[in-house]
């Protein structure tokens, strides 16, 4: 250590180097006390090259590791690397130790500072900056993102948990019947959906869109619904106000951080994201907040509404949820379904004020 090797050095408070005044010269140096002075002597021996009083000299405070200055009367100026030693000595003269300045640096005031203001910066940018960006990237995402969404994920899930579908042919056709009838009313047209049926395995009862108009509806769900087609078809409609709203590429964007918005909106999909997207990433756009399950709901009972079905069929879907799932929660499998007693009546009273109806409850 420094200090010791100084403490060895004939009891010499600290080594350093000293500077004439107005010289760029050093001479490696000790500084020592005699008679009540400090001196600066050459550490190779010799005559003093400096001395003075304490209360003479200028003893610059201590700032972290920086080096100390000790400035004697003719300007000429001892520096040492030696902190502790100057430190003890000033001590051991009732003059203190280190100053406040590095009493603050020894506590990191900054570094507290900065990680303050950090988190209130990410809040910001978590509050607004990033649904503004989102937003961005909606508008300059190209096709092939929620193409690659779709179809990487759909393997993932044919790889690790779907197989082939075993309902029959017919009940599959009465199925897309009626999801090509509710398909057509959408702004995008028919086209623009895919229907696909898969035994859905450890997820069950589900249906789910993806952000290029893939919908899965799964053999379990067909089979919960019984007969009722009408209300898979609300189920459907309920997916394609997803797809329509694009809430799958926002959720995705969300998940995907700030790295990767900047990324895409800039066009460089490079390999890294492209594994995210042919992996699986679009996992990430399954589960959707209240709000957009909110919107989906409404969209549905507008689909249904104009394609001559029950606009309210949805609701019975979340009935069966409840009666033969006990699904009572606010979410569940994928977290695409909440199933609650309030979503159902926010359905019905949106079905009634579409079609111009009173609410009897105010009659």
């Amino acid at each position: 250590m420094a200090s010791e090797t100084v403490a060895k050095a004939g009891g010499a408070i600290a080594k350093g180097d000293w500077h004439p005044a107005g010289s760029s010269r050093s001479v490696e140096a000790l500084l020592v006390e005699a008679a009540g002075e400090l001196v600066a002597r050459p550490a190779a021996g010799g005559k003093a090259l400096a001395g003075a009083g304490l209360s003479w000299l200028d003893i610059s405070g201590r700032v972290g590791s920086i080096p100390r200055r000790v400035t004697f009367p003719d300007g000429s100026v001892f520096e040492t690397w030696d902190n502790d030693g100057i430190d003890r000595y000033l001590a051991a003269r009732g003059k203190g130790s280190a100053g406040f300045v590095h009493w603050l640096e020894q506590f990191r005031l900054r570094l507290v500072v900065i990680v303050l203001v950090a988190f209130a910066l990410g809040g910001v940018i978590y509050r607004w900056g990033v649904p503004a960006l989102v937003e961005v990237a909606i508008l300059t995402t190209p096709p092939i993102v929620p193409q690659l969404m779709g179809q990487g994920t759909l393997a993932t899930l044919d790889k690790t948990t779907f197989s082939g579908t075993k309902l029959p042919e017919a009940r599959r056709k009465e199925i897309i019947d009626g999801f090509a009838r509710i398909a057509a009313q959408s702004p995008r047209g028919a086209k623009a959906y895919n229907l696909n049926f898969r035994d859905g395995g450890i997820i069950g009862p589900n249906a789910f869109a993806l952000p290029d108009g893939t919908l899965v509806i799964t053999d379990q769900l067909v089979e919960l619904a019984g007969s009722d087609t009408e209300m898979l078809v609300g189920v459907l409609a309920h997916e394609i106000g997803h797809v329509e709203l694009e809430h799958s590429l926002r959720q995705f964007y969300r998940a995907a951080g700030m790295t990767g918005l900047i990324m895409l909106i800039a066009g460089d999909v490079g390999s890294a994201m492209e594994d995210v997207l042919v992996q699986g990433g679009g996992l990430l756009a399954l589960s959707y907040s209240r709000a957009a399950e909110a919107e989906a709901d409404r969209r549905s009972v507008e689909l249904m509404a104009k394609a001559g079905y029950d606009p309210t069929a949805i609701a019975r879907f979340f009935g069966v949820l409840e009666d033969k799932l006990g699904d009572r929660s606010d979410t569940s499998i994928l977290s695409t379904h909440p199933g609650t007693p309030e979503r159902r009546k926010d359905i019905t009273d949106y079905a009634r004020i579409i079609s111009g109806q009173s609410d009897p409850d105010l009659q």
